[in-house]
């Protein structure tokens, strides 16, 4: 079973908040982890085996131990591995994708910083995307970290994902709230005339 990319959930944000902490107090800083860990789980990504190891219940927990020592003892800090250990001790490293994703959000806070995708039909401008990203900026409070993609399935217009939240100003999303305001109206119209002809 390999690790599955989820959304952060509270038990990711708990073992998130720990490691935040732990990485502050150790010196290592926050961002140096965070980019440990992301680089972890690329791998993860890439390698059916790795992440198999990570994810799958039948690999005894002392022989993945050592396998994660084995693998990462002078690569990454000690912090990161001594986290790995302990979600291997408590059966939690096919959680490490949401607890990453947990930790970004919590740099990223931490730093002023907000991510934000950014959805368009066609590729945009960098100037467009200037413009944008200082339009957040400015509704935000935040420095902005722009991710554009390109979806085909887009008539026109932007959608933005703020964290959880989305922003659809989508033609598409335009003509569905266009529709749903006509069947309103048509059906206040049909009202009022079946009160009229009673």
């Amino acid at each position: 079973m390999p690790l599955i990319d989820s959304e952060p959930d509270a038990l990711a944000k708990v073992y998130a908040r720990s490691l935040f902490e732990a990485a502050e107090k150790d010196g290592v800083g926050a961002e140096s982890v965070l980019a440990e860990l992301e680089e972890i789980l690329e791998i993860a990504r890439n390698n059916r085996e790795f992440s198999e190891l990570l994810a799958s219940r039948l690999i005894d927990t002392g022989k993945r131990d050592r396998s994660l020592v084995r693998i990462f003892d002078t690569k990454i800090s000690p912090t990161v591995l001594n986290f790995l250990r302990l979600l291997n001790r408590k059966s939690r490293l096919s959680h490490l994708s949401p607890i990453v994703g947990a930790l970004d959000s919590i740099v990223q806070d931490r730093f002023g910083r907000v991510e934000v995708d950014v959805f368009t039909a066609a590729p945009v401008g960098q100037k467009e995307l200037d413009s944008i990203k200082s339009s957040l900026g400015a509704s935000l409070g935040k420095e902005v970290v722009l991710h554009p993609y390109t979806d085909a399935g887009m008539l026109g217009g932007i959608r933005l994902r703020i964290g959880d939240q989305l922003i659809d100003a989508s033609v598409r999303a335009g003509l569905r709230g266009l529709r749903d305001r006509l069947l309103d109206q048509s059906a206040n119209v049909r009202s009022r005339a079946d009160n009229i002809i009673d």
